[in-house]
């Protein structure tokens, strides 16, 4: 599928994405660091806030986008350092278009999340409060940690850790937060992380040939494995025992390992010939 939307759209992908994303960033947290001088709360009339969407405030579908994680000026700067790596890395891996769809893949589900929630809630709860672009960072980590398990990164530039370890810890933890908020009945917080993790699964079961997972499949492979692996000589007393002996000349598979050992097809019975007599035997017609 994705083959095919790509030889079809891929050129309007937009190379260098996450340096967009990141540019977006910057922008809010200078909105951010604005309204602590300012008063004015620049960021609320940017959320995914389905409510005023429907009042007429369509440009929240975008905006929320830029809202950047809520975090130290020192943090921030690793973020941007990181994600911009694990974004470049990705996307030089899949090509522009596959990135751009995994990236606009989430936002979306994000945005169809946050209706869902808006439908079941109606405007007692502000859910652009909890929407912000911190999960599809996320699972941009867990899409490096797919394709580059055994890369080792320093964890606080001082403990080497495999990303495979790193994203199996990301998963049970926000596995852990997604229960505990389902328990406690908070779904408007709880599904902008299921948006995530959902675009972060069918992406790659996307690029996965699930052919092979068929059941038919699976076991023509085990024919295959099976007729192509060669028997083990079985032995007797210590003496090996033949598989194959010539009805002609009675020399076997043991004695004459370089002879191949045929069925005759013509011959009525279980008649096997070496490869010298296959065709030069009488066949028996009893």
């Amino acid at each position: 599928m994705l083959d095919k939307l790509e030889k079809k759209f891929g050129r309007y992908a937009v190379p260098n994405l996450i340096v967009y994303l990141l540019i977006g960033y910057v922008i809010g947290y200078l909105l951010q660091f604005g309204q602590k001088y300012t008063g004015v709360p620049y960021l609320s009339y940017l959320t995914l806030e389905p409510y005023y969407i429907f009042k007429g405030q369509v440009w929240r579908l975008i905006s929320w986008i830029i809202i950047p994680p809520d975090t130290s000026f020192i943090w921030a700067i690793i973020m941007f350092m990181l994600y911009y790596q694990l974004g470049s890395s990705l996307e030089n891996t899949w090509g522009s278009f596959r990135f751009n769809v995994y990236i606009f893949g989430g936002m979306l589900f994000t945005i169809i999340g946050a209706f869902i929630t808006y439908a079941i809630y109606g405007p007692t709860v502000p859910i652009g409060q909890f929407i912000s672009t911190y999960y599809i960072n996320l699972s941009i980590f867990l899409a490096f940690s797919t394709c580059f398990p055994d890369m080792q990164v320093l964890l606080y530039f001082i403990i080497p850790v495999k990303m495979k370890w790193m994203s199996i810890f990301y998963l049970i933890i926000v596995g852990y937060s997604i229960v505990n908020y389902l328990m406690a009945g908070y779904l408007f917080a709880a599904m902008p992380i299921i948006a995530s993790l959902l675009n972060w699964l069918i992406f790659f079961m996307m690029t996965r040939n699930l052919q092979r997972y068929n059941p038919k499949d699976i076991h023509r492979r085990a024919e295959f494995r099976r007729q192509a692996t060669p028997p083990r000589t079985q032995y007797r007393d210590g003496t090996p025992i033949a598989r194959h002996k010539c009805a002609v000349c009675g020399r076997t598979e043991i004695s004459n390992p370089e002879l191949e050992f045929r069925f005759c097809s013509k011959c009525n019975g279980n008649y096997e010939y070496c490869s010298e007599h296959l065709f030069t035997h009488q066949h028996i017609k009893k």
